[in-house]
This record gives structure tokens, C-alpha cells and sequence, in this order.
């Protein structure tokens, strides 16, 4: 009777708190199937990220990313609507549920994945903190940057890697914060500050925005880790579980050669074991994330796979042409990597 009435006391504390699991297990699913559509929360407009084409879509590997899930989810890449956030608006609108996940160049960190209420779902992009300055100003370093005027947008992760740096190198700098990503690169372009500093990803997008983008360059050195990637809600593994899968999905289908391309084909007659359990050709393992058995087949097949989806938002053939680097896959000499299906 008092293990019960210890159990029962552990059960209503749990409750009181708002901390039972089970209490939210399957709640984002539920309420995405209900609405019929994912509610993706983006940036404000940032080249190879995300970003409105010329016919208003949002394009870029974070929105793709999102593209992914509602494949997964429905069978339809296009279910999926986005929030263009800054990074001021952004926790608050996952956290308030305004946004069913985040898929925004946001750093995974101890304080956001522990004390916001919020868990990352992986690593969609493996970044750093860098700096871009017009080529008049004559420098090769960061360590050249003393006394710089530097812009940086206001509540991210840069300001106190920035503030780190300089301190640490015996530096002294002037920040001038912006709330978007855009004003920043403006002010630099019309010399109200001497550097940019971001996400290099960041960097180089903003930089392909820029008139006259050559006489600008990032310079050499990278001073934080950056993994950037989506984030879901915490207390609904459910959720976080599929929207971790549907990253891991893209990244395996690149490892066994699985391309939009070939996907079905690869569905029908593979006759390696780990192609025909990732396609849904041999076993049931969707059941466990509440998915369709040809959950993978439809993200590959409508999205493509992440080196697929690298190298259209972000690769060589585009404005931004960042080589994959610490993005390519473990067996490539990045850091990418996934967990099989099986």
C-alpha cells in the first residue's frame, strides 16, 4: 500500500508539473493530420536556406527539409506551409505552437535543448562562426579585426561567440546588432560597419545578395561549432521521432546510391538487405513511426536525398557554391551520418 501510495504521489506530481509523456505523446501528429499540412517555421529570407523564388515559393535545404517530413507524413511534399521567422520570433513561435517544427539555421546548443522546452532533431548543416569584409579593407585575418565596427543580428548564438573571440585574442571590436539577417549585410554593403559576422553558410548567402558580391570576401577563419538543424516541441517523441527519421532518411538514401531518380526502381527490385528495409520492400519498420511503409520512397522521390537537395540549394552549380566539406558523408571525409533503418 505505501509503494501505491508513493507511485500514485510520483504520478500526480508528474501530472502537476505538466511533465507526463504520455500526456503529449502524439499530439503534433495528430493536430498535423487533422489541419492536413505541416506548419514549417523558416528564416526570413536566406539564400540556399530559405528563401521566396521569384514566383513566392520558399526555397532552400531547410525548406526542403520540411518538404521531407509532409512526404513522410502524407505523401505529399507539397502539404507544408512556412512562417518566415526571424531569429528573434523563432523559439517563441515553436514553443507557442504556432509552428509545428523549426527548420531555420538554428544552432543546437545545451541551454535551447535543455532549458526551452525544445529538442533539435539532428544536424541538417554542420557550420561556423565566420567573418565577411569588403577586399578594401585590407585584411587577410580575424586577428586584424581590432577596433573593427561589427554587424551582427541580435538574439543569436554569434553575439557571445563574437564577444569569446575578441576577448580571448586580446581584441576590441564595436557591435551594431540588427533584428534581421538583411539588415546586416546592408549596413556592411553601405559601410556603416566594417564586418559582417554570421554563420559562414550565412556569409556566403548574404554575400550572393550583395551588388557587387566579388569585392567581398569571408575570411579564413572558423571560431565556434554550429550545427544547425530542426527543431520540435519537447514531450512528444512521437513527432520528434519523425522528424528526426525523415533527416536520417535523406542521408542514408545518399550512402546506398537511393536517388529521386531511381527510388522507385530501387523500391521494386534492390536485393540489398538495407536498400529493401530503408524502401519499404522488406519489413514494416513505418508502423513504428506511425508512417506508410513507403515513408523514404516519397521523400526521395518528391525531394530527393540530402546530397541531392546539398547540392541544388547550396552546392557548385549555385550562387552560393560551398563545397560539402564536414557535409559530406562519413565515408567521404565529412561528418555526416545516420542510424540504419532496421
Amino acid at each position: 500500500m505505501k509503494m501505491l501510495k508513493s507511485t500514485l504521489a510520483v504520478v500526480t506530481a508528474a501530472t502537476a508539473l505538466g511533465i507526463s509523456g504520455l500526456a503529449q505523446a502524439g499530439a503534433t501528429l495528430d493536430a498535423v493530420q487533422k489541419k492536413g499540412f505541416v506548419q514549417c517555421g523558416v528564416s526570413d529570407g536566406l539564400p540556399g536556406f530559405s528563401v521566396p523564388d521569384a514566383k513566392g515559393n520558399i526555397v532552400g535545404i531547410d525548406a526542403d527539409v520540411c518538404r521531407a517530413v509532409a512526404a513522410a507524413v502524407f505523401g505529399d511534399a507539397k502539404k507544408v506551409k512556412f512562417s518566415q521567422l526571424n531569429a528573434k520570433e523563432r523559439f517563441t513561435a515553436l514553443q507557442s505552437g504556432e509552428v509545428d517544427v523549426l527548420s531555420r539555421n538554428t544552432t543546437w546548443t545545451s541551454s535551447r535543448d535543455a532549458g526551452m522546452g525544445l529538442v533539435f532533431a539532428g544536424v541538417t548543416y554542420y557550420d561556423g562562426i565566420g567573418f565577411l569584409v569588403n577586399k578594401k579593407l585590407g585584411v587577410s585575418s580575424a586577428k586584424e579585426l581590432d577596433g573593427a565596427t561589427i554587424c551582427i543580428q541580435a538574439g543569436t548564438t554569434t553575439e557571445l561567440n563574437v564577444s569569446d573571440y575578441f576577448r580571448a585574442n586580446g581584441l576590441k571590436y564595436t557591435p551594431i546588432t540588427f533584428d534581421t539577417s538583411d539588415e546586416s549585410a546592408k549596413s556592411l554593403e553601405s559601410g556603416r560597419c566594417d564586418v559582417l559576422t554570421s554563420d559562414k553558410s550565412q556569409l556566403y548567402a548574404q554575400r550572393s545578395k550583395l551588388a557587387a558580391p566579388a569585392d567581398y570576401v569571408v575570411l579564413p577563419e572558423t571560431i565556434s561549432k554550429e550545427p544547425l538543424g530542426p527543431v520540435v516541441r519537447k514531450g512528444d517523441e512521437e513527432w520528434f521521432s519523425i522528424v528526426k527519421w525523415t533527416l536520417f532518411a535523406m542521408l542514408n538514401a545518399e550512402e546506398m546510391g537511393v536517388t529521386s531518380k531511381n527510388v522507385e526502381a530501387e523500391a521494386k527490385s534492390t536485393k540489398n538487405p538495407d536498400v529493401a528495409r530503408m524502401l519499404g520492400a522488406d519489413g514494416e519498420y513505418g508502423k513504428d513511426l506511425k508512417l506508410p511503409k513507403d515513408w523514404v520512397v516519397q521523400i526521395v522521390k518528391q525531394v530527393g536525398n540530402y546530397g541531392e537537395v546539398f547540392e541544388k540549394n547550396l552546392g557548385k552549380e549555385t550562387p552560393l557554391q560551398i563545397d560539402r566539406g564536414l557535409n559530406a558523408l562519413w565515408n567521404n571525409g565529412g561528418i555526416q551520418y545516420a542510424p540504419p533503418v532496421r
